[in-house]
């Protein structure tokens, strides 16, 4: 599968949105996207003005590079939330929510996804007891994720534990400090997930 190996923050700055790709970095001084909060490239400075066509394009390549996923991955969870009952949007936003990747992220167990996904293939990570090394596996509701008692010491781990105060804690999962564990509470919400995005023009552009 095709992976980029690029600058992640040349990605926040050609979707124009801080997506917090590289954990703690976003958080600080060095942060690219404040620094240079314009596209990347020699005419990144230039006024762009987008066709609607334009629009859905960066719309969808925003929420993909968002959970880090590739374009027939993003695809097939399209179709999925398409075959479900419901507003097709929606759907698509809360199975990527419900990906074990973005779960063990959203708890504070790593930095950002991408780390997610790797420590999620390595086998640090317990659902309901049992070790699930797919980043893709969607979680239920009352499922429990955990952190193994063997990765409970890993630097990048507790380094992420420390600082989950700061990027806070959805309503629909539970977080469990001391026991290094989270419980999902619930299905996500569409109000749960904050981050600018406008799924329709997503819809918009598969449907053509």
């Amino acid at each position: 599968m095709a992976r980029y190996r690029g600058s992640v923050c040349r990605l926040c700055r050609r979707e124009n949105l801080k997506m917090f790709l590289k954990g703690d970095r976003c958080f600080s001084d060095k942060c690219a996207f404040d620094r240079r909060s314009y596209a990347p490239g020699q005419h990144g400075q230039r006024r762009t003005k987008f066709s609607g066509f334009g629009q859905q394009l960066r719309e969808k390549q925003k929420v993909k590079r968002m959970y880090g996923l590739s374009e027939k991955q993003f695809r097939l969870f399209f179709k999925k939330a398409d075959r479900q009952r419901g507003i097709t949007g929606t759907n698509l936003l809360v199975l990527l929510e419900r990906r074990l990747d973005n779960v063990v992220y959203r708890l504070g167990f790593v930095n950002s996804r991408t780390q997610g996904r790797h420590f999620v293939k390595h086998n640090h990570f317990l659902v309901n007891g049992k070790k699930v090394n797919i980043p893709s596996y969607l979680i239920k509701t009352e499922d429990v994720v955990e952190i193994r008692e063997k990765s409970r010491k890993v630097q990048c781990i507790t380094d992420a534990l420390s600082a989950v105060v700061r990027r806070g804690i959805p309503p629909w999962i539970e977080l469990d400090k001391e026991g290094y564990k989270g419980m999902v509470k619930g299905v996500p919400a569409r109000e749960d997930i904050t981050m600018p995005i406008q799924e329709q023009l997503i819809v918009e552009l598969y449907s053509k």
